[in-house]
């Protein structure tokens, strides 16, 4: 018998039931009663950080979306509805924010529709809020990235907590906090992602420089990625007939090469020293898939969309491939064709590219994580950065920030839902997204 399995009595069923329940939320393998609620660790962790740092999440959705130990990270929202309709009880976190709850006693709890609205929305955390921001300027801001992805997930926008915008002149004292100094360990509070564009886009565009610190994390950040066109050969002759198998082989040789340069970015990272080597390796094993979807909408879009949607029209499927194509392929290859378009409108710069990639990376909720905080800070610095050059860069654009952002979450999701995506499959997807993708801009 292995060392590490539990001896039960063979009279013990009541506990061998209990060491297979599944948690409420999410359906993973429970790890005991946390907050009121059998529930599992990743569960009991985020409605910790949710509660106490005072969250407020958006669902891209239509607030049903489902909650599965793969799933559970796609949606931030509906993971934390779900806890709270589980009877999560908030009233079992200590205060302080340290390990153990409250009070051991305490059970689930049910709360009124209207409630489990209020905190959904912030409006039971604002009169904390305000008394906080009268005294200090400390803040939390959970990235879009946030959710996503103990096995990654973008879920619809993880966004700062307070749902009321703080003055600008406010934020800006903020944002230069975060940018050149340490985080303190203290934030709490930061104006809310959506109320704060909506505030800012009601004010006449302000001739304003960029910061210096920006532009210096912007420019080492810009310096550490290959921009250079991709090398893997995508020309075919004209009249030559592509088979499944040899598109399927470029296909793999262009992943290939992508994921190489993602390896060599993150060396060139100007953070890289700071990492352990195991939160690089998580990061990267955890986000490599939708590292490559941005480069491949963006940087590389020409090639992508261009070379490579050149064969994919020389590849013709049979009758049984479209047959067999499924449900999954056809939700990707239509979120597929929605990003596509939102980053050609878009016309994303080098420099936001950049610090998009630095912040969907730098995911401080992925599984196995040693330095989750440290990985959180850094998070907020390159948030603040590439919020700070696209209101320099694009003053009359006062929502192209959240635009951007709300990209990652839709990013990660497609990311993991190509994983269920059949192998071959996959020519078919390709020539289907990129045909359409090239028609669409042909026709602007």
């Amino acid at each position: 018998m292995s060392s590490s399995s539990p001896v039960l009595p063979m009279n013990s069923m009541g506990n061998e039931r209990v060491d297979q329940r599944t948690c409420l939320i999410c359906g993973d393998r429970a790890t005991g009663l946390h907050y009121g609620i059998i529930s599992c660790e990743g569960c009991k962790g985020f409605f910790k950080r949710s509660i106490c740092n005072k969250r407020v999440y958006r669902c891209s959705r239509d607030k049903n979306c489902v909650m599965s130990r793969k799933q559970r990270n796609r949606c931030q929202y509906c993971r934390l509805l779900k806890c709270l309709q589980m009877g999560m009880n908030r009233k079992a976190i200590r205060e302080d924010g340290m390990p153990g709850g409250r009070n051991k006693s305490i059970g689930p709890v049910q709360i009124s529709e209207e409630e489990i609205e209020r905190i959904m929305s912030g409006q039971e955390f604002e009169g904390e809020a305000n008394m906080s921001w009268s005294n200090n300027g400390d803040s939390d801001h959970s990235s879009p990235g946030n959710g996503v992805s103990e096995s990654n997930q973008p879920s619809p926008v993880s966004t700062p907590s307070s749902s009321r915008s703080v003055e600008l002149n406010g934020f800006a004292a903020l944002r230069d906090q975060y940018i050149g100094t340490p985080v303190s360990t203290h934030y709490q509070y930061l104006p809310h992602l959506f109320s704060y564009s909506a505030h800012s886009a009601l004010l006449p565009a302000q001739p304003r420089s960029l910061d210096p610190q920006s532009h210096s994390l912007i420019n080492q950040l810009v310096s550490a990625e290959d921009l250079e066109p991709l090398s893997t050969p995508m020309l075919i002759e004209d009249g030559y007939k592509v088979t499944q198998a040899e598109l399927f082989a470029l296909l793999c040789r262009l992943a290939d090469e992508l994921l190489f340069r993602q390896i060599a970015w993150i060396k060139k990272l100007p953070f890289f020293c700071e990492l352990s080597i195991k939160d690089y390796t998580c990061l990267l094993s955890s986000t490599w898939q939708e590292l490559i979807l941005l480069s491949s909408l963006t940087v590389y879009s020409k090639q992508i969309f261009g070379d490579l949607a050149d064969v994919t029209s020389k590849y013709s499927p049979s009758d049984d491939e479209l047959h067999r194509f499924s449900e999954e392929g056809m939700e990707v290859m239509e979120r597929l064709i929605y990003l596509f378009r939102k980053f050609n409108q878009l016309k994303v710069s080098n420099e936001e590219y950049a610090c998009m990639k630095a912040i969907n990376f730098l995911n401080q909720d992925i599984r196995g994580l040693t330095n989750a905080s440290q990985l959180e800070q850094l998070n907020k610095r390159y948030w603040y950065v590439c919020q700070d050059f696209t209101e320099y860069k694009y003053p009359h654009q006062p929502n192209r920030f959240p635009d951007l952002m709300m990209c990652l979450p839709e990013i990660r999701y497609i990311a993991g839902k190509m994983v269920n995506v059949p192998l071959e499959q996959l020519p078919l997807l390709f020539k289907a997204v990129l045909h359409s993708c090239k028609t669409s801009v042909s026709k602007e």
